[in-house]
């Protein structure tokens, strides 16, 4: 039998190697891990009693609409509990939106180097891409996105997906810049824009939107957030869109039932309350970060300031040859060459004794790679 040549064709997603996995393979006792954008103090305490409780009932089917989690996030985010989906982690999500809203032949839009995710799912839906270039900065060509979308777009065009902050470079839209694609994009019903805000949490720049205000003002907006990052569950995959209620009951009749398990649902619903870890877990990324730019500057490399959990920093070194180098000596990174980006690398953010070590070994193994 044979497959479609976009599923033969397709390079799928290649996640962080996992630390025991490595330990394996090299006959480590110690492997830091700062490859895969996850929170070094793992879940919060309040999460870990919650899911201890909800033990008990796992002989019982979870409940199939999240009730009790999307009450309490439509009392954060000042939204309507109709108006939200629950998802098995944000990557299901972006699986749905593209499985619901296009058709074999459509396209979907987004810049070069974001979330590798949406041109994964897009290919496995038989969906194309267009991509609009960064600038040397890596921050996006927001005038030709602009330029096209007023003047050029195709009717095959059906989707903007925009990380923002944007996975894997760092880089965000400006409030401004976003009400300016607003006035372009909001409210067409040929185009869905879908922004995706995993890393929303770790945002320190005083010029960042409110996405949700686009969700109540237009109705072709979807906001997606996740669980894995600043709330420490990315092992128990929780992901949120938020939108107009006719595209959330559209994505509710293809989710698949029982897709958020009772532990990952009780978890989530009590990390929403503990603001103590939220923000201890904010300060240990904004420390961590300006102590790896002092360290980038010390060594002479050039970096992309963040508003995320990571930095790309570039190595002026084969990434992938530097990747290894470190691998061996029990630290994991995260090379960019599925990115085409041979040189730079990213680093997340670990507990304090883990950067500080991440970083001695990175500066021994800077100096045993030749630049190229």
């Amino acid at each position: 039998m044979r497959v479609s040549p976009e599923i033969e064709s397709l390079v799928p997603y290649k996640p962080g190697k996992p630390i025991e996995e490595t330990k394996r393979e090299l006959g480590l006792d110690q492997v830091i891990k700062l490859a895969s954008n996850e929170n070094p103090l793992g879940p919060s305490p309040k999460a870990l009693e919650a899911m201890k409780k909800a033990v008990d009932d796992l002989s019982r089917y979870p409940d199939p609409s999240c009730f009790q989690l999307k009450k309490e996030l439509a009392q954060k985010w000042k939204m309507r509990s109709e108006d939200i989906l629950i998802g098995n982690g944000s990557n299901e999500l972006i699986d749905l939106i593209i499985r619901v809203f296009c058709e074999p032949g459509d396209r979907i839009l987004l810049p070069e180097k974001s979330f590798i995710a949406y041109a994964v799912c897009s290919q496995a839906a038989r969906v194309g891409k267009k991509e609009f270039p960064l600038d040397s900065r890596f921050e996006l060509q927001f005038d030709k996105l602009i330029h096209y979308l007023e003047n050029d777009k195709k009717s095959t065009d059906k989707i903007l997906f925009l990380a923002n902050p944007n996975n894997p470079t760092g880089t965000y839209l400006s409030k401004d810049k976003m009400d300016r694609l607003m006035e372009v994009t909001g409210g067409r019903d040929d185009l869905l824009v879908v922004i995706d805000e995993a890393y929303n949490e770790f945002v320190r720049c005083d010029d960042f939107p409110d996405s949700f205000e686009y969700v109540k003002k237009y109705d072709n907006i979807l906001v997606l957030r996740t669980f894995s990052k600043v709330y420490g569950l990315a092992g128990l995959r929780v992901g949120a869109v938020v939108g107009n209620k006719l595209h959330i009951d559209w994505l509710q009749r293809v989710r698949n039932p029982f897709n958020v398990n009772s532990l990952a649902q009780a978890a989530a619903c009590a990390a929403i309350s503990d603001e103590s870890y939220i923000k201890k877990s904010q300060e240990l990324v904004w420390k961590s970060l300006d102590q790896f730019y002092k360290f980038f500057e010390e060594q002479g490399l050039d970096y992309i300031p963040s508003q995320t959990n990571f930095v790309l920093f570039d190595s002026e070194r084969d990434g992938q040859q530097l990747f290894n180098r470190l691998m061996k000596k029990g630290l994991l990174l995260r090379p960019l060459v599925p990115y085409k980006m041979p040189t730079h690398i990213r680093m997340s953010v670990g507990l304090e004794e883990e950067n500080k070590e991440a970083m001695k070994i990175l500066k021994q193994t800077l100096n045993e790679v030749e630049k190229v």
